[in-house]
C-alpha cells in the first residue's frame, strides 16, 4: 500500500524576510572598500587632491599594518 504525500497549500519560502536589497546596498560598500584599499596600497595618491591630512593618516595606517605583520 502506498503512502499519501501531503502537499503544502502554499509554496515553501526560501527563508529570510522576503525582501530584496537594492543594488546599491552591495555596490556602495564594495566601492568604499576598493577605494580604501587603493589608498592603503598607494598612499602617494591620497595627497594628489591636496588633502595632506588624509595622506598622512593613510601612511600611518599602512605603517601600522606592515609593522604589525612583521
Amino acid at each position: 500500500m502506498s503512502a499519501r504525500l501531503h502537499t503544502r497549500p502554499h509554496p515553501a519560502t526560501t527563508g529570510g524576510v522576503g525582501m530584496r536589497l537594492p543594488w546599491w546596498a552591495l555596490a556602495l560598500p564594495t566601492l568604499a572598500f576598493a577605494v580604501l584599499l587603493a589608498l592603503i596600497l598607494n598612499p602617494a595618491d591620497a595627497g594628489a587632491g591636496g588633502d595632506l591630512a588624509l595622506s598622512h593618516l593613510v601612511e600611518r595606517i599602512q605603517q601600522a599594518v606592515t609593522h604589525h605583520g612583521a
